[in-house]
């Protein structure tokens, strides 16, 4: 394709993402459907270059105002990811010298909001929770891609063999430092078209949510309910930490996201797994298994704040009135699924949220109101299940996860057991 070609796609989508009406990966599958002529390559660098857009968008806006033409096309010139050369080829005399006098721009010279490139509400109790150096240490971490952590389906093969496989495929991985399933890969692989993946050996999944299986520890035979189980990564992974014995409940509102979890179970291997959609957190469904269950994980509807390395339009799609209306729901749905754990089981509620707000105050009220829950030790609980240096993970014996400090999404976790 001509460069100016796809530079004028790429203005086109970075228009079409930056409206904010629709998480952006959907955004850019719907463009790239309607544009299918676009090779591999061609994809990458668009998807990258919005991407890196909604990573840095103050920034970029604030540079592109001193342009003329087009404003989705500065933008698009300012976060482009493919080759420079490519891109210099789509640009006029005046665009080169123009892209040039800005990108010479010192970051330092910027104001702050314009370097951390997170929105006020977001950026203000951060700081005021982390202190200034590691409030830097994560907006920069967040403003960085993810890499690509797998979970190993143990019911197939062990760690090593897969990472044996994997690099006979030349994909290099590492174990992940906590998570005693975990395998690192740098780059982006096509890990879809590998037999490790269409056989079931392996699942991508972060590394974050992989420690909120291991702190559920489910045991063989027992009941679990994954609550809020969305398209069943969590539930794969319990599901085989309970070597597919027992009887696991994959419940969720929404049909769509569970039949996202066919295709899942289906190479995982597993017949313990009972999906079922339920209408709310008080359906009947939840009434009828009410003080029957071991062990029931509630990995709530949150602003998924944690995963901003991913999904960086979150940050400028979520607010503060979206954050108190997911308040609400966290604590219904905290207080429903509370009722299915029987005397001396464990209950953990999750987030991928950075925000005390849907953490710690979430955990707490539910603590004052239900003194029949006895908070569990996070450390203590991880290390069982061989999860390493368990205490770096752990504050006021919760799960605290941080992309800066643990290479991993931002994830909470609180674990109780109910008075036997």
């Amino acid at each position: 394709m001509h460069p100016n070609a796809l530079l004028e796609l790429g203005a086109e989508l970075v228009a079409a993402v930056s409206r904010l009406d629709a998480p952006a990966d959907a955004t850019v599958s719907a463009f790239f459907r309607k544009h299918k002529a676009l090779g591999q390559r061609e994809r990458a660098t668009l998807a990258e270059t919005v991407y890196a857009l909604l990573r840095e968008r103050l920034k970029f806006q604030h540079l592109a105002q001193s342009g003329s033409g087009p404003m989705p096309r500065r933008l698009a010139m300012l976060a482009w990811r493919g080759q420079e050369s490519f891109l210099r080829a789509a640009l006029s005399p005046v665009e080169q010298q123009w892209l040039q006098q800005v990108q010479a721009v010192a970051p330092e010279s910027l104001a702050p909001r314009l370097r951390h490139n997170l929105p006020d509400w977001l950026a203000e109790p951060l700081r005021e929770r982390l202190g200034d150096e590691a409030f830097w240490q994560l907006a920069q971490a967040l403003n960085e891609p993810a890499p690509l952590d797998l979970r190993v389906n143990l019911l197939k093969a062990k760690r090593e063999e897969v990472q044996a496989r994997l690099a006979e495929l030349g994909v290099p991985a590492e174990p992940t430092p906590y998570s005693p399933w975990g395998l690192r890969v740098q780059g982006k692989p096509a890990l879809n078209r590998m037999d490790v993946f269409t056989q079931g050996l392996v699942e991508v999944q972060d590394e974050g949510s992989q420690l909120l299986t291991a702190l559920l520890g489910a045991k063989r035979g027992e009941m679990v309910v994954d609550f809020c189980a969305g398209a069943g990564g969590k539930t794969l992974a319990v599901g085989a930490a309970m070597r597919n014995t027992g009887r696991l409940y994959a419940f969720d509102v929404s049909g769509h996201r569970l039949d996202a979890l066919k295709p899942r179970l289906a190479r995982s291997g597993l017949s313990n797994v009972y999906p079922a959609q339920i209408a709310h957190e008080r359906d009947d469904r939840v009434k009828r298994l009410a003080g029957k269950i071991d062990r029931v994980l509630v990995d709530a509807p949150c602003s998924g704040l944690g995963t901003l390395r991913r999904n960086p339009d979150l940050k400028w799609r979520q607010s503060p009135h979206s954050v108190a209306e997911l308040q609400d729901k966290q604590r219904a749905i905290l207080a429903s699924a509370s009722r299915l754990v029987k005397p001396g089981g464990r209950l953990v509620y999750a987030t991928c949220s950075l925000l005390e707000a849907e953490n710690e105050q979430i955990a707490r009220e539910f603590q004052a109101a239900h003194p029949e829950f006895k908070l569990l030790p996070a450390a203590e609980q991880l290390a069982k299940q061989q999860v390493e240096r368990a205490d770096e993970l752990v504050q006021d014996d919760m799960l605290r996860l941080w992309p800066h400090r643990h290479a991993t999404d931002g994830f909470f976790a609180v674990a109780w057991e109910r008075a036997a």
